[in-house]
């Protein structure tokens, strides 16, 4: 054991935990969820992390570390709609989902063959509007948003991991001494709430399904591509089903999806953690350890949130989806050949539209793979005249 492993496990959990907690307060506005539902949102998740991390962790001996979706909290906060029990019964569904996907490999396969542009193009349009409506809070009030967003990006530059949670804790700071925050609320134990879910057509197309495909493509398979960049080699299908069964078992007290995690694994899986790659899962106990803290107060925390200025929540919101919008674009545009349809995925999703209760994030994912067959098929016509000139000229 190094104190290195619990530095670099605090460091993650923190990472991870204070720098999108913002969006999840977002995602939960946006179904209409009472307080209590919010704080029981964060407690559920918590606890699914902690022991996810811990239990996978300490079996397979491998720095297995989970997260909560933050592209499927950006796609719940930018939907319009959906009732905090449709969105329990989305969450069980896609737990279902993710049991099933990984109980099943050609399933896995299935879903890693859809074109990283297409579902890239389509994370981005759920995202932009976060980081947009980021931008337009700086002439909503100016004087605390604006130096928060130089901030940001001049200490981005020393700490890119931190700069988020230093923007939460440096703009909360200045509202208070502002007059911006109101009585602060006395510390709360964290209790789960249950919600009776309702299972409906439009939330299961609009909220389950895009769900699960962010989830699968930007958060399980991008953290099983870092486990195995780090030198691991995990059995893919079990850890994403057990996930799923850990989001199963929270789902009904308004817990979102808990994934693989991606860039708090990052920094649990590197050297700094441990020197010696067989040593590094120690860091999940102290992972799981600060999450468990942050369940029990979880209550606390979201009450805190509630207090402080709107544009400060959506400040850091949007500012916390930077770089993940910077990533999904990158990745959108990176195939010549596949931008057209990357780019109808993310206008599509962008739009807001919704057809029959479907909200767009479907709809764009629908377009985007559309569009790239039509082009495909194009292609392979082209080069099938092609080798028929040639033929005929030889």
């Amino acid at each position: 054991m190094r104190f290195s492993a619990a530095a670099s496990a605090f460091v993650a959990a923190v990472v991870g935990f204070g720098g999108t907690l913002a969006l999840i307060i977002a995602a939960a506005d946006a179904v209409g969820a009472t307080q209590a539902q919010t704080a029981s949102w964060v407690t559920g998740m918590c606890i699914a992390i902690a022991l996810g991390s811990l239990i996978l962790s300490w079996h397979y001996r491998t720095p297995i570390i989970t997260a909560w979706t933050t592209p499927g909290a950006a796609l719940i906060g930018a939907s319009s709609g959906f009732t905090m029990a449709e969105a329990v019964g989305a969450f069980i569904a896609v737990a279902v989902l993710l049991v099933i996907t990984g109980m099943f490999r050609p399933l896995t396969r299935l879903i890693s063959r859809i074109p990283s542009s297409v579902s890239s193009g389509m994370l981005a349009g759920i995202v932009v509007s976060f980081v947009m409506a980021a931008a337009k809070s700086a002439t909503v009030d100016p004087v605390l948003i604006l130096p928060l967003i130089v901030a940001f990006f001049i200490f981005r530059l020393i700490n890119p991991a931190m700069s988020v949670l230093f923007v939460l804790i440096g703009g909360g700071l200045a509202a208070w001494l502002t007059g911006r925050v109101g009585p602060l609320p006395a510390p709360e134990i964290s209790t789960l709430v249950w919600t009776t879910p309702e299972f409906t057509v439009g939330a299961f197309f609009g909220l389950a399904i895009p769900i699960f495909l962010v989830t699968m493509a930007s958060q399980n398979l991008a953290g099983l591509a870092i486990l195995r960049a780090a030198g691991y080699e995990p059995p893919a299908g079990r850890l994403v089903a057990l996930t799923g069964l850990f989001s199963l078992l929270t789902a009904p007290f308004n817990a979102l999806t808990t994934n693989l995690a991606a860039i708090s694994a990052a920094i649990c899986t590197s050297p700094d953690a441990h020197p010696d790659p067989k040593q590094r899962w120690l860091t999940a106990p102290f992972y799981a350890l600060t999450y468990s803290v942050f369940a029990f107060f979880g209550a606390s925390l979201v009450a805190i949130f509630a207090v402080l200025p709107a544009n400060l929540i959506i400040l850091v919101a949007g500012l916390g989806l930077l770089a993940p919008l910077t990533n999904a674009l990158t990745l959108a545009m990176n195939d010549p050949q596949e931008r057209t349809a990357a780019t109808v995925a993310f206008a599509v999703t962008a739009s807001g539209l919704a057809v029959f209760g479907v909200g767009s994030a479907f709809w764009g994912l629908v377009a985007g793979i559309a569009v790239l067959g039509l082009e495909r098929v194009k292609s392979r016509k082209t080069n099938v005249a092609l080798a028929e000139a040639t033929a005929k000229s030889s």
